[in-house]
């Protein structure tokens, strides 16, 4: 429950795992594992966008296609609250999951390869709602004209394909689709990366605007802070597959208190071209899931570890109300 509003979470991560199998020889034999997502829990209040950031092969993907069931977690639970009752995602049989699906949708990294070159875009819009029982034509394209007045595009576009539309315009149609069965939860995988600068500011308006609208939460992943605070109501941080930080987007953004989250920080370009900041880039690579290193996973590239740190992994501990750190100096 949230302290402060008293309301329940919509969606709560407890403890979730993802494992890859590392198989070799002739007869497949397993001898490791690859730990893409280790032990993530928090959880995503109704009406709100929770920003999760990282460097890339932390795991936040995984994160996303493991709460919407694309892949199923290796161990934890994902419970999902609708219509009064709860879900656990984790463990419910396909059958089950199935009407479930309609409340959960996505948006894809990359508005071209999302979407099919053989449908025009009234057919990728309206294919939700036909597969979830609207046969009725007329009425369907009804709400398709809404909904693609409602992201910015124009009627006359809905004979049209794919290849005909720019970058920005593609993700408004895969938005547009994720609209159409009226969604409580979207999980965003990285809308904007894959667009202009210009046009990912318009995107991000959009997807705020529509989050007013439609009563929408986000699960908003990104590798970008600074896109990631302009958008989110709170942040997490991760890093080799599990969770470094998490707190209110303005405290994160000011006030880190982990040194990774203070490495992504110093990492976003200024906008000044004159100014010369004093930064410490990060030195190495992101940790190998495969073979992480003993202690905090972190301590490899921190500027500040310590002895313990090589050790003795720190437990993710609320350091100050809704700020939680992984980190022995917080």
């Amino acid at each position: 429950m949230n302290k402060e509003t008293g309301k329940f979470p919509l969606l709560e991560v407890r403890g979730v795992k993802k494992y890859f199998p590392i198989k070799k020889g002739f007869f497949n034999k397993v001898v490791g594992q690859i730990k893409a997502v280790d032990d993530v829990s928090f959880e995503l209040f109704s009406g709100e966008c929770l920003g999760l950031v990282g460097e890339s092969g932390s795991g936040k993907t995984t994160v996303g296609r493991t709460i919407l069931r694309a892949l199923k977690p290796t161990a934890g639970e994902v419970i999902f609250q609708i219509n009064g009752k709860s879900y656990d995602l984790a463990s419910i049989e396909n059958q089950e999951l199935r009407p479930l699906r309609r409340h959960m949708q996505m948006i894809f990294q990359d508005p071209y390869s999302s979407l099919n070159p053989r449908m025009t875009v009234a057919e990728i819009i309206g294919e939700p709602l036909l597969v979830n029982g609207m046969i009725n034509n007329s009425e369907r394209e009804i709400i398709i004209c809404d909904l693609l007045e409602q992201v910015g595009l124009k009627t006359e576009h809905l004979r049209r394909y794919p290849h005909a539309f720019s970058g920005g315009q593609r993700q408004r149609i895969g938005i547009a689709r994720a609209l159409a069965l009226k969604p409580k939860l979207i999980v965003a995988d990285e809308p904007v990366s894959a667009l202009d600068v210009s046009v990912q500011a318009q995107v991000l308006n959009l997807l705020q605007d529509l989050q007013s609208a439609f009563k929408l939460t986000y699960l908003f992943i990104a590798h970008d802070l600074s896109v990631v605070g302009h958008i989110s109501d709170r942040i997490a941080v991760m890093y080799a597959g599990r969770l470094v930080e998490l707190g209110p987007a303005r405290e994160i953004m000011t006030k880190p208190n982990h040194p990774y989250t203070e490495a992504l920080l110093e990492a976003v370009p200024m906008p000044d071209p004159k100014s010369k900041p004093d930064r410490q880039l990060l030195s190495g690579e992101v940790a190998d899931p495969s073979n992480l290193p003993t202690g905090c996973v972190f301590h490899p590239r921190c500027p500040k570890v310590e002895e313990r740190c090589r050790v003795d992994r720190p437990d993710l501990r609320e350091i100050s109300p809704g700020n939680f750190s992984r980190c022995h100096l917080s």
